[in-house]
C-alpha cells in the first residue's frame, strides 16, 4: 500500500486509481465511522459579492447563500524538540486514531458545512458538472470476458447502481483453441449467464462498499473475494460456491487483499500487523477455524512487507518480501503447499528480484546499483543458483514487468518516458534456455499513451493489454504474439458526443534548474484552446515511489477540456518515467528535486504561452498532496488555485514516529529524521512545518475519515495552521468525507461527486462560472 492514489505497479492510471498498490504510508485501523453530528447552519439569501476568507469571494452571479464563518481550530501547544531544535504544533491534538472524539469530529463537521456554505452560490453548477460527468457513462455495461478453462468471466454493470455483478457464460466449444477473434454469444441460444456475486446487495447496508481479490478456484467451483466496509483497507475473505454463492466455511478476519488458491481446497492469505504492515503469510485449509491456519512465513524486520502473487502457469506461489529497496523471493509449489515456502531468491541490500515460472525455469527480474534498470534471468526449477542471463541490462531501457505463456515472453519495457511492449518467442521446453534475440515491438500511435497488461490465457498465443491516451478512451486488444493480428475486445464507451479527433495530445519538456529535462503530456481540444496564454491550465504531479503517472484517459477530465482547459502531467523526478535513476534523484536527501521540478514545468507552460499564473491552476493526490503542499509553500505566486487531495503534509512528525503505520518502512523512502541530516532537510520542505505569514493561492484540500494511508489529522492540521498564517482572501475549503478511506467513496457514480466539487472550485477560482442562462 502506498502513499498514493493510483493502480497497481510501476505504472499506473491517473487518479482512480483503481487497483490499490499495498501499503506506504498507512495509520492505525478505524473504528466505524459515528453518526454525523447535527450542526444549524445559520444561512441566508444573498445577491451581492462578498469577500474575505472569512466569506470566500462568490464569483457566481444570481442567489447565493452566505459563508458562515470559517472554523478556527483551538491552540493547543505540543512541543517537540530534537537536536536542539524546537517545534511547537498548536493543532497536534487533531489526531485521533479511534476517530472518536467529539470535539475533533465537531470539528471536521465545521469544516464540511463551510466548504458547503462557501460552494453553495455554484451548487447548481456542481450538480450540473456531476450529471454531465455521468452522462458520459454507459450505465449498463459489461467489461471485456476473460475465458478460464470452460467459462468466460466478466463483469457487469447495471443502469443507475453504484456497484457491478460478478458473472460468467460457459464456453460453447472447449475443445477449440483460443483466438483473437473469439466472441462471447450472447444471444437467445447461448449458455445462460450466471451471476455469482451482486455486489449491489452486498453493499446496501454499508456506507462504503469494495470488494478486491475476486478469486476463483481451479475447479471453477468456488470463488474467495476480499471486502472492505470501511475504507481501512483491512478485509474480510469470504468463500462462496460459485453455482449456488452459499457461504462456505467461515470467513477470515482482519486480512489483507493478498489471496490466492492453493488447489480447490486450501488458501494462501497475509496479515497485518499492529501497524497495518503485511508480515505474515498464513495457510488455511477449507472447513477449520482460522485460528488453526499454518503460518507459512513471518517476516519480523519491520522495514519489509510481503506481498503474494500466482504465477501465469497457476503452478507455483510467489511470496515476496519487500523494502523500498530490496525484495527477496519465496516459492510454494501449489500441488504440494503442505511442503511450505522455500527460499528462491536471497535478501541480499539492494537488490530487488521479481519472480514467475513457465516449463522447468524460474524467471527473474533482477535490480542492484550496478543493474539498475534491471536484468532479465531464468534458473532451473531444481537448481536456482545455476542463473542464466536472457536480457542484460540496458541504460537507456527499464524492464518494468514481465508475462509469461507456454510459448512467448512479454516485456513491459521503458524507455524514453515511454512504455514498450516487446514479444519473445521461447525455445520449446527441453531446449537450452539462453540469451533472447530477435524481440518484437507493438506499436502504438499516440505520442503519449498507457499500456497496461491485462490477464491472459497462459496456455495460449494471445497476449491481452488494455491501452489509453489523453483523447483516447481504454481499449481492451487481444494480440496474437504469432500472427501480429490483434483485435479489439472493447473500447470504453463515451457518450455525449465524444470525438477523439477533437483533442490533441502531444509531449514537451522543461528544464530544471540543474539542467535535467523534464518531460510533460499535455492534451486540449483544439477548436476550444487559443494558446496565446489567455487559456486556463490544470497541471498534475505526483513524484514518488518510482511510480510511473502514465498519460491515460479520464471521462470526467472532458468537463475542464470542453471548457477550454489545457491539462499537463509534470512526470517529474522521484516517479518511475525515466529509468531507476529518476527514481533515485527524487527521493531521500534529492526529494526537493521533485519539487522544483514541478516548478519548472509550471514556469515552462508560462513562459511558453499556454497560460499565465492567473490561470494556472495545480493537483496533486497524496504524496502528490505532499507535492502540492510543498510548492504552495515555495511558490505561492506562481498558481492561480490548488487542488490537494488526502494529502501527506506532516513528514516530519509522522516519519518521526515508529509506532504509526509503516513509518518505518519508509525510511528507505523519504529519510529516517532521527539523523541530524535527516530531520534538518525534511523539516526544510514538510508542509505543516512550512507554512508562512504570505498570501496563498485559492485552496481545496480534500480528506477521507478512515484513510489508513495518509491520517485525516495531516490535511486537518494544515488547513488550520493556513487559516491562522495566510494573508489573503481566497479561497480555503476543507473537505472530509466521514465515511470512507483514501480513494474517497465507493460507488462508481458517488465517487464522481468529488471529481464535480474540483471542477466546480477552480471554475470558480478563475471567475469561469457562467452567469444565469449562459452555457
Amino acid at each position: 500500500m502506498a502513499r498514493n492514489a493510483l493502480g497497481t505497479g510501476a505504472s499506473a492510471l491517473l487518479y482512480l486509481p483503481g487497483v490499490f498498490y499495498y501499503l506506504n504510508r498507512t495509520r492505525s485501523p478505524p473504528p466505524p465511522p459515528p453518526p454525523p453530528l447535527p450542526l444549524t447552519l445559520p444561512l441566508r439569501r444573498c445577491s451581492h459579492t462578498v469577500s474575505s476568507d472569512s466569506t470566500a469571494r462568490m464569483s457566481a452571479g444570481g442567489d447565493c447563500s452566505a459563508p458562515i464563518a470559517p472554523p478556527a481550530a483551538k491552540k493547543v501547544e505540543h512541543r517537540m524538540e530534537m537536536f536542539g531544535d524546537v517545534r511547537i504544533d498548536n493543532y497536534y491534538w487533531l489526531r485521533d486514531d479511534s476517530r472518536s472524539n467529539p470535539d475533533i469530529l465537531s470539528h471536521l463537521h465545521q469544516e464540511n458545512a463551510y466548504t458547503d456554505s462557501v460552494m453553495a452560490g455554484i451548487k447548481q453548477l456542481e450538480n450540473d458538472l456531476f450529471a454531465e460527468i455521468r452522462g458520459r457513462i454507459k450505465e449498463d455495461d459489461i467489461s471485456a470476458p476473460i475465458r478460464r478453462g470452460p467459462y468466460y468471466y466478466y463483469k457487469r454493470n447495471l443502469e443507475g447502481k453504484e456497484y457491478v455483478q460478478h458473472c460468467r457464460r460457459l464456453v460453447p466449444d472447449t475443445e477449440a483453441p483460443p483466438s483473437v477473434y473469439d466472441e462471447m454469444p450472447t444471444g437467445p441460444e447461448a449458455p445462460p449467464e450466471q451471476v455469482i456475486l451482486d455486489e449491489n446487495i452486498k453493499a446496501q447496508n454499508h456506507s462504503f462498499y469494495h470488494i478486491t481479490a475476486f478469486q476463483v478456484s481451479p475447479s471453477n467451483k468456488l470463488v474467495a473475494y476480499a471486502e472492505d466496509t470501511k475504507g481501512d483497507e483491512i478485509y474480510t475473505v469470504y468463500v462462496i460456491d460459485a453455482e449456488t454463492g452459499a457461504t462456505v466455511g467461515k470467513p477470515l478476519a482482519n486480512v489483507t487483499s493478498y489471496l490466492e488458491w492453493a488447489g480447490d481446497d486450501s488458501l494462501v492469505y497475509i496479515t497485518m500487523d499492529e501497524i497495518l504492515r503485511p508480515d505474515k503469510v498464513w495457510l488455511h485449509r477449507l472447513g477449520t477455524e482460522q485460528s488453526d491456519d499454518i503460518c507459512l512465513y513471518h517476516e519480523k524486520d519491520d522495514m519489509f512487507s510481503l506481498d503474494l502473487e500466482v504465477s501465469e502457469s497457476k503452478k507455483f506461489l510467489f511470496v515476496a518480501s519487500e523494502s523500498k529497496s530490496t525484495t527477496f523471493a519465496f516459492y510454494l509449489d501449489v500441488s504440494k503447499p503442505e511442503d511450505g515456502l522455500r527460499v528462491l531468491t536471497p535478501r541480499i541490500y539492494g537488490v530487488d528480484t521479481r519472480v514467475s515460472h513457465r516449463g522447468n525455469h524460474f524467471f527473474i527480474r533482477k535490480r542492484s546499483d550496478l543493474f539498475y534498470n534491471s536484468e532479465l534471468l531464468a534458473c532451473p526449477l531444481d537448481d536456482v543458483s545455476n542463473i542464466s542471463v536472457l536480457i542484460p541490462h540496458r541504460e537507456s531501457v527499464k524492464i518494468m514487468d514481465m508475462q509469461l505463456f507456454a510459448d512467448h515472453l512479454v516485456l513491459f519495457e521503458r524507455e524514453n518516458g515511454l512504455v514498450k511492449v516487446m514479444v519473445y518467442r521461447l525455445p520449446a521446453l527441453g531446449e537450452p534456455l539462453t540469451q533472447l534475440q530477435g524481440g518484437r515491438s507493438i506499436d502504438f500511435v499516440d505520442p503519449v499513451y498507457s499500456v497496461d497488461r491485462s490477464e491472459s490465457q497462459f496456455l495460449s498465443t494471445i497476449l491481452r493489454f488494455t491501452y489509453s491516451s489523453m483523447r483516447t478512451p481504454p481499449s481492451v486488444y487481444d494480440h496474437d504474439m504469432d500472427t501480429g493480428i490483434a483485435v479489439v475486445k472493447k473500447i470504453e464507451t463515451v457518450l455525449g458526443g465524444f470525438d477523439e479527433s477533437n483533442y490533441v495530445s502531444e509531449r514537451k519538456w522543461a528544464t530544471a534548474a540543474d539542467g535535467t529535462l523534464i518531460p510533460m503530456s499535455i492534451v486540449y481540444r483544439k477548436n476550444m484552446v487559443k494558446l496565446d496564454a489567455s487559456d486556463p491550465l490544470l497541471l498534475y504531479g505526483y513524484g514518488s515511489y518510482e511510480i510511473s503517472i502514465d498519460p491515460s484517459f479520464k471521462g470526467s477530465r472532458l468537463s475542464l477540456l470542453d471548457r477550454g482547459f489545457i491539462y499537463v502531467i509534470a512526470h517529474i523526478r522521484g516517479g518511475g518515467e525515466m529509468g531507476r535513476p529518476w527514481y533515485e534523484n527524487g527521493k531521500l536527501l534529492k526529494k526537493k528535486n521533485t519539487f522544483t521540478d514541478f516548478i519548472a514545468c509550471a514556469e515552462y507552460l508560462i513562459e511558453k504561452g499556454y497560460c499565465t499564473k492567473e490561470k494556472l491552476c495545480i493537483n496533486g493526490r497524496s504524496a502528490g498532496g505532499l507535492l502540492m503542499g510543498a510548492v504552495l509553500n515555495m511558490r505561492p505566486d506562481l498558481f492561480r488555485a490548488a487542488v490537494a487531495g488526502v494529502p501527506f503534509v506532516d513528514v516530519l512528525t509522522t516519519m518521526l514516529d515508529p509506532t504509526i503505520p509503516l513509518t518505518t518502512s519508509e525510511w528507505e523512502e523519504w529519510g529516517d529524521p532521527r539523523t541530524e541530516e535527516y530531520y534538518y532537510y525534511m523539516k526544510s520542505y514538510s508542509p505543516v512545518d512550512n507554512v508562512r505569514a504570505q498570501n496563498y493561492p485559492h485552496i481545496l484540500i480534500t480528506a477521507g475519515l478512515n484513510d489508513p494511508r495518509v491520517l485525516y489529522s495531516e490535511p486537518a492540521k494544515f488547513v488550520a495552521k493556513l487559516r491562522d498564517l495566510k494573508k489573503d482572501d481566497n479561497m480555503l475549503l476543507f473537505k472530509c468525507e466521514m465515511g470512507a478511506g483514501h480513494f474517497s467513496k465507493s460507488g462508481r457514480f458517488e465517487r464522481l461527486q468529488e471529481d464535480a466539487l474540483t471542477y466546480a472550485f477552480l471554475l470558480k477560482a478563475l471567475d469561469m462560472v457562467p452567469t444565469h442562462g449562459s452555457a
